[in-house]
């Protein structure tokens, strides 16, 4: 088989219409709007479910509101009207979450029926590194047969929250981001990728069944940035490309903190991160389609940029990718 790479050829996002902000969060915790920014850059997110949430009508919900799936949704339509593809030319659906509205069937088939795509649908669940993983999922599958790939990173972070606990309950937001990926004779725009899981750092982050979210705040910080780091350097090296070529760095918009730190020990400049996490807090496997989003239609990106995308978090797992925007220059 000829070398097959991949480029994205369209792109979309959908959050739920309420905003929480960060005074509405001060009527529930023991906390404050400067405390909160001070330690996340978090000032406003967007929530599907949870106290400041009114319930939907009974007929005619709102668009966006309530699911993953629905969100998903949202988010795959922008997506494929970018990308000017029909729902019969995308052979994979790949939904990465971490937050699927029921233990199976998968969210997946939902999204791909309401879509109109009868071609297969899979789940990728690698917690807030998925859209990473599910990227590099998405460029083997187009590398060996696939025609196109949508793509979606999609949460509803809000529904894993215990809202009364100060440590977290602030850091989290709904959404959903999606590309199109196509696929192109020749290199493409995947230029490496590195990705790692540490199985023994799992109670650093997790939900139980029916239980809120627990999470060792400094613990996940410190091996978050160890982790992406390391997983940077090593697809920049693979793909013989120095930090100061990087264009835009797109990471997983876990907090301002984490993303700077990160940026800094690699090499990147501030100003080259992609960040939305001010808007929209940690969306989890939504985060990167989402700065990405805001990052095109801000025109940060222009072709034959370089870009890095990095996600990391429970598993504790990590990957990035190098990638160049429109493909080979």
């Amino acid at each position: 088989m000829s070398e097959r790479g991949c480029v994205i050829t369209g792109w979309g996002t959908a959050l739920p219409p309420t905003v929480v902000t960060n005074a509405d969060l001060e009527t529930l915790l023991d906390t404050s709007d400067e405390w909160i920014v001070e330690r996340s850059g978090v000032r406003t997110r967007r929530a599907a479910t949870g106290p400041f949430v009114r319930p939907a009508p009974a007929l005619h919900p709102p668009s966006g509101v309530g699911t993953t799936a629905t969100l998903a949704i949202e988010a795959g339509r922008q997506a494929l009207d970018v990308a000017r593809t029909a729902a019969d030319e995308i052979s994979v659906v790949v939904l990465c979450t971490t937050t699927p509205d029921q233990l199976m069937p998968a969210t997946s088939s939902a999204v791909a029926g309401a879509l109109g795509i009868g071609g297969g649908a899979v789940d990728v669940n690698a917690a807030c590194a998925g859209f990473t993983y599910g990227l590099i999922t998405a460029a083997g599958m187009l590398s060996t047969g696939a025609r196109k790939v949508l793509l979606i990173g999609a949460e509803t972070m809000t529904r894993t929250l215990n809202w009364n606990d100060r440590t977290n309950a602030f850091l989290f937001g709904d959404g959903a981001g999606a590309v199109v990926l196509e696929a192109v004779n020749g290199v493409g725009s995947l230029l490496a990728w590195d990705a790692g899981v540490d199985g023994s750092l799992v109670d650093l982050l997790y939900v139980d069944h029916g239980d809120g979210m627990v999470m060792r705040g400094r613990e996940v910080f410190r091996r978050a940035v160890r982790a992406t780091v390391d997983s940077i350097n090593s697809a920049l090296a693979q793909a013989k490309v120095g930090a100061e070529e990087i264009s835009l760095f797109v990471p997983h918009q876990a907090n301002q903190r984490i993303m700077e730190a990160i940026a800094e020990r690699v090499g990147i400049p501030n100003e080259r991160i992609a960040t939305v996490v001010e808007s929209t807090g940690n969306t989890s496997s939504a985060s990167i389609p989402l700065a990405l989003a805001d990052s095109i239609a801000r025109g940060r990106l222009g072709a034959g940029d370089l870009v890095v995308f990095a996600g990391f978090g429970a598993g504790m797992t990590w990957a990035s990718a190098v990638w160049r925007w429109g493909g080979p220059v």
